[in-house]
């Protein structure tokens, strides 16, 4: 009589997902996902109760932590009220939520259109830009992410887009970054001229300001390796547009809803853009939902004429419902105030452990959302794996992450980047127990260094 291996839940579960889904930018193969059982707070926890630490908010989304009943008790309401409604009907979860908006944006940005996530906010940013000014050329920088539809992946530089390289969208142009660390024009940020901002004039200058309609730029730096803007930049953008008639699209898909510290990146930099394209932590990350919000100017240009955009789930009842109470979520857990000093906590904890790492060879952050980058030689800064680095060169990446998953922390690893993101309702307790574990895995890393 053969003998019956008995299958874990957990293990069924994970069979049931890679054999009946699919990864997003992943290999099939070889994939170990963690089967997440519950969630509270900072932490995840699987079936066989181990917990992990979110030192990233999922995809730096899960702005308000997991599991807060006060959201489930919202969406639950609106459903039993009502779950959807066609986009020309009215609910007072979105009368309510556009009035949020505009009390918490700056300068006169007043009305939103909303959308499904950020792929299509920042979507609908660049055609209401197009349809605004009649022009078609966009302006973007190289080391950003916008999305993964066509036209925002095209938008960002990120190079997951290559691979459709042949199919991207036109009347992209892609500018350098203001990558002090790696400055693509051999400067110090102290010293500088600002050439990373007269490079993008140059650029206007060439494509023609009369055909550019915006220049969409990052509130703050995600993905990309949290490029951190010189002081000012942002503002010397801003003043460039202005000077051309050119809109300026902030995207705050990641940096938005108090992850830097402030209600919006641009709040920390001092400039109103003429839109803000938002998602993530608008609920989040409890329920998909994105927004663009626009200046009062667009909004007007409106009222006599068609406003050619539209998506079935737009201002979706349940999904502004989360919203409206993340967003009282934030304030009545002072989490944006929280998210400031718990950045410059981490950033004094990080460099105390510079000391000890020769790995690290820069931190960057602005309130929780921050990467370290990890290096070999800190006086070349060859990085521990390379830009779109292949996967034989992530040799050394990979063990710091396994050694991470080994240790209890889910986050975010990309090339020779350790994402630094955890939710804004962190303590110092908790941010301590992630930090520890960051230490441990960085002597493998260190192994590596010089």
């Amino acid at each position: 009589m053969s003998e019956i291996i008995k299958v874990s839940n957990a293990e069924e579960i994970i069979q049931d997902n890679l054999d009946y889904t699919l990864f997003s930018w992943s290999k099939q193969n070889g994939i170990a996902p963690i089967a997440v059982k519950y969630a509270a707070g900072v932490y995840l926890y699987d079936y066989d109760e181990k917990r992990y630490i979110d030192f990233s908010s999922g995809l730096v989304n899960v702005n308000i932590g997991h599991g807060n009943p006060r959201v489930t008790a919202a969406v639950v309401q609106q459903m039993q009220e009502v779950s959807y409604v066609t986009p020309g009907c009215v609910t007072q979860a979105r009368g309510e939520l556009g009035k949020k908006l505009a009390a918490i944006t700056q300068g006169n940005l007043k009305k939103t259109l909303f959308t499904v996530c950020g792929a299509s906010a920042v979507e609908n940013a660049i055609k209401l830009a197009r349809l605004y000014t009649g022009r078609y050329k966009i302006i973007t920088r190289y080391r950003a992410f916008h999305g993964a539809s066509y036209g925002t992946m095209t938008a960002g530089g990120d190079p997951r887009k290559l691979a459709l390289d042949s199919q991207q969208a036109p009347n992209f142009v892609h500018v350098e970054d203001p990558y002090c660390y790696r400055c693509p024009f051999g400067k110090e940020v102290n010293s500088c001229q600002r050439e990373c901002v007269s490079h993008v004039e140059r650029v206007i200058e060439f494509e023609g300001p009369e055909n550019i309609a915006a220049i969409l730029m990052e509130g703050e730096s995600g993905t990309s390796g949290c490029i951190k803007y010189p002081p000012d930049y942002l503002q010397k953008i801003r003043a460039l547009c202005d000077k051309y008639n050119i809109l300026l699209i902030a995207d705050e898909v990641m940096s938005g809803f108090g992850r830097t510290g402030k209600w919006f990146a641009c709040d920390v930099h001092g400039v109103v853009p003429d839109m803000i394209a938002v998602a993530k932590g608008i609920t989040a990350g409890y329920l998909p939902l994105g927004g663009v919000i626009v200046s009062d100017a667009i909004a007007d240009y409106f009222n006599d004429k068609t406003l050619w955009l539209g998506l079935t789930y737009s201002a979706h009842p349940v999904s502004c419902a989360a919203a409206v109470e993340v967003l009282k979520i934030y304030e009545d857990e002072h989490l944006i105030e929280n998210a400031a000093v718990m950045g410059v906590y981490i950033e004094q904890r990080v460099t105390e452990m510079k000391e000890r790492h020769p790995s690290i060879g820069d931190f960057r952050t602005t309130g929780l959302l921050g990467c370290l980058e990890l290096v070999k030689n800190r006086s070349t800064k060859e990085p521990m794996a390379p830009f779109n680095a292949k996967p034989d060169e992530m040799a050394v990446m990979n063990k710091v992450a396994a050694k991470l998953k080994q240790l209890g922390m889910y986050t975010f690893i990309r090339w020779n980047y350790v994402f630094i993101a955890p939710p804004l309702c962190i303590t110092r307790e908790e941010a301590d127990e992630g930090l520890a574990m960051i230490d441990e895995a960085l002597y493998i890393a260190d192994e590596y260094a010089i």
